[in-house]
Protein backbone atom coordinates (compact mmCIF):
# COMPACT_ATOMS: atom_id res chain seq x y z
CA UNK A 1 0.00 0.00 0.00
CA UNK A 2 1.63 3.22 -1.23
CA UNK A 3 0.68 6.68 0.31
CA UNK A 4 -2.09 9.13 -0.95
CA UNK A 5 -2.87 12.51 -0.77
CA UNK A 6 -6.37 13.95 -1.68
CA UNK A 7 -8.04 16.49 -1.90
CA UNK A 8 -12.26 16.84 -1.30
CA UNK A 9 -12.32 19.43 -3.76
CA UNK A 10 -11.23 16.90 -6.47
CA UNK A 11 -14.01 13.93 -5.22
CA UNK A 12 -17.33 14.51 -6.23
CA UNK A 13 -20.25 14.74 -3.95
CA UNK A 14 -22.84 12.81 -5.01
CA UNK A 15 -26.71 12.31 -3.98
CA UNK A 16 -27.57 9.82 -1.49
CA UNK A 17 -30.15 7.65 -2.56
CA UNK A 18 -33.17 7.49 -0.32
CA UNK A 19 -31.92 10.71 1.31
CA UNK A 20 -33.05 13.51 1.22
CA UNK A 21 -31.12 16.40 0.95
CA UNK A 22 -28.18 13.93 1.49
CA UNK A 23 -25.17 13.96 -0.12
CA UNK A 24 -21.76 11.29 0.06
CA UNK A 25 -18.41 11.53 -0.59
CA UNK A 26 -16.36 8.39 -1.19
CA UNK A 27 -12.60 9.84 0.71
CA UNK A 28 -11.57 6.48 0.49
CA UNK A 29 -12.97 3.17 -1.09
CA UNK A 30 -12.61 -0.53 -1.08
CA UNK A 31 -8.94 -1.84 -0.93
CA UNK A 32 -7.52 1.04 -0.39
CA UNK A 33 -6.40 1.36 3.38
CA UNK A 34 -6.08 -0.75 6.29
CA UNK A 35 -9.14 -2.96 6.39
CA UNK A 36 -11.59 0.08 6.36
CA UNK A 37 -12.58 2.97 4.11
CA UNK A 38 -14.04 6.60 4.63
CA UNK A 39 -16.86 8.68 3.35
CA UNK A 40 -18.11 12.29 3.94
CA UNK A 41 -21.99 12.76 4.89
CA UNK A 42 -23.60 16.03 4.43
CA UNK A 43 -27.18 16.88 5.24
CA UNK A 44 -28.83 20.14 4.59
CA UNK A 45 -30.72 21.59 7.07
CA UNK A 46 -34.16 19.32 7.76
CA UNK A 47 -32.68 17.08 5.10
CA UNK A 48 -31.56 13.48 6.75
CA UNK A 49 -31.96 9.45 5.81
CA UNK A 50 -34.58 6.94 6.51
CA UNK A 51 -34.43 3.96 8.82
CA UNK A 52 -32.27 1.28 7.56
CA UNK A 53 -29.63 -1.04 8.68
CA UNK A 54 -25.72 -2.01 7.31
CA UNK A 55 -24.25 -5.52 7.64
CA UNK A 56 -21.43 -3.13 8.62
CA UNK A 57 -20.27 -1.53 11.88
CA UNK A 58 -20.04 2.40 11.56
CA UNK A 59 -17.69 4.90 13.12
CA UNK A 60 -19.00 8.59 12.82
CA UNK A 61 -17.22 11.93 13.88
CA UNK A 62 -19.48 15.09 13.37
CA UNK A 63 -17.68 17.95 11.70
CA UNK A 64 -20.71 20.26 12.16
CA UNK A 65 -24.11 20.97 12.81
CA UNK A 66 -26.76 19.13 14.50
CA UNK A 67 -28.80 15.96 14.12
CA UNK A 68 -31.46 13.62 15.54
CA UNK A 69 -30.47 9.92 15.12
CA UNK A 70 -32.03 7.27 15.92
CA UNK A 71 -30.24 3.98 17.23
CA UNK A 72 -32.26 1.56 17.57
CA UNK A 73 -35.19 2.13 20.01
CA UNK A 74 -33.10 5.35 21.26
CA UNK A 75 -32.94 9.40 19.71
CA UNK A 76 -30.15 11.23 20.52
CA UNK A 77 -29.02 14.25 19.69
CA UNK A 78 -25.44 14.91 18.28
CA UNK A 79 -23.33 17.53 17.04
CA UNK A 80 -19.72 18.78 16.25
CA UNK A 81 -17.54 16.64 18.12
CA UNK A 82 -19.94 14.02 18.98
CA UNK A 83 -18.39 10.43 18.23
CA UNK A 84 -21.06 7.61 17.48
CA UNK A 85 -20.53 4.02 17.00
CA UNK A 86 -23.23 2.12 15.39
CA UNK A 87 -23.26 -1.92 15.42
CA UNK A 88 -23.60 -3.69 12.63
CA UNK A 89 -27.05 -4.81 11.81
CA UNK A 90 -28.76 -2.03 14.26
CA UNK A 91 -31.46 -0.07 12.74
CA UNK A 92 -30.31 3.98 12.32
CA UNK A 93 -31.49 7.24 10.80
CA UNK A 94 -30.99 11.09 10.79
CA UNK A 95 -32.56 13.74 10.73
CA UNK A 96 -30.42 17.69 10.28
CA UNK A 97 -31.54 20.14 12.56
CA UNK A 98 -30.59 23.76 12.40
CA UNK A 99 -29.72 26.41 9.98
CA UNK A 100 -26.72 25.16 8.87
CA UNK A 101 -25.89 21.36 7.36
CA UNK A 102 -25.37 18.57 9.55
CA UNK A 103 -21.62 17.05 8.40
CA UNK A 104 -20.08 13.67 9.24
CA UNK A 105 -17.11 11.11 8.70
CA UNK A 106 -17.84 7.86 8.83
CA UNK A 107 -15.43 5.10 8.46
CA UNK A 108 -16.78 1.75 7.81
CA UNK A 109 -14.76 -2.11 7.50
CA UNK A 110 -13.83 -3.05 4.15
CA UNK A 111 -16.00 -5.94 3.96
CA UNK A 112 -19.07 -6.13 1.52
CA UNK A 113 -22.27 -4.29 2.81
CA UNK A 114 -26.22 -4.18 2.37
CA UNK A 115 -28.18 -1.59 3.47
CA UNK A 116 -31.71 -2.50 3.94
CA UNK A 117 -34.56 -0.06 4.61
CA UNK A 118 -36.68 -0.47 8.17
CA UNK A 119 -40.14 0.41 9.16
CA UNK A 120 -41.33 2.22 12.08
CA UNK A 121 -38.54 5.47 11.21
Amino acid sequence: MEAKLRSTDDLPLEPVSGGEGTARQLLTGPGEGAGFHMRRFVMEPGGGMPRHRNQVEHQQYVLRGRASVGLGDETVTVRAGSVVHIPAGVPHWYRAEGSEPFEFLCVVPDDPDRIELVDGG
